[in-house]
């Protein structure tokens, strides 16, 4: 005897049916939490992207004030030596104007010009200019009035010391005589 079970064929397909429902359930919610990691995953990248630009763009940033401060104190430290030379150059500068007529043309006389050109030039060669002040309209940001005499109002009328620029800056104001209208120089 053969038993016939009725019910079971039809309870078979709906099994079925329910079995590959799940699956793809299970399917879409596999595919719904890949595509939430890969969201998560791409968020962190652009994250780590972003956050490595700002780390070299600072990085970039970093190099080049360290390569400015460098220029900047080897900067001072030249424009120091270099004040510390000027009185060297100014005392030469004195000893030539004041040369006897009967010593000109002697060695060693022609050896200190020597040196006293070497010297000015070799400064000059590191950035050192003279400030030009003879003549020119009073400028308190590169001279320094030390007095004033009967002359064109605002002119510089004489150089009592003269001034040195290094690489466009002030490193010592020129020492001048200002002229002034007769009655307001006593003052």
């Amino acid at each position: 005897m053969v038993r016939k079970e009725r019910g079971f064929p039809r309870e078979e397909g709906k099994m079925e049916e329910k079995i590959e429902e799940r699956e793809a359930g299970v399917k879409n919610e596999g595919v719904a939490s890949l595509q939430k990691a890969l969201a998560e995953e791409k968020e962190k990248s652009e994250k780590y992207l972003t956050n490595w630009q700002r780390a070299q763009a600072d990085f970039v940033n970093f190099k080049r004030r360290t390569e400015q401060e460098r220029a900047e104190i080897s900067n001072f430290a030249n424009s120091t030596l270099i004040l510390n030379l000027l009185p060297v150059l100014d005392d030469l500068e004195r000893a030539l104007g004041h040369i006897n007529d009967d010593v000109e043309g002697s060695p060693w006389v022609d050896g200190i010009k020597l040196i006293y050109k070497k010297m000015k030039s070799t400064l000059e060669a590191q950035g050192l200019a003279e400030i030009d002040a003879e003549g020119k309209d009073f400028d308190p940001n590169i001279h320094e009035a030390v007095m004033c005499a009967e002359g064109e109002d605002g002119k510089v009328i004489g150089v009592l010391q003269k001034g040195y620029k290094y690489r466009d800056r002030v490193i010592r104001p020129a020492k001048v005589k200002v002229g002034k209208h007769k009655d307001e120089c006593a003052e």
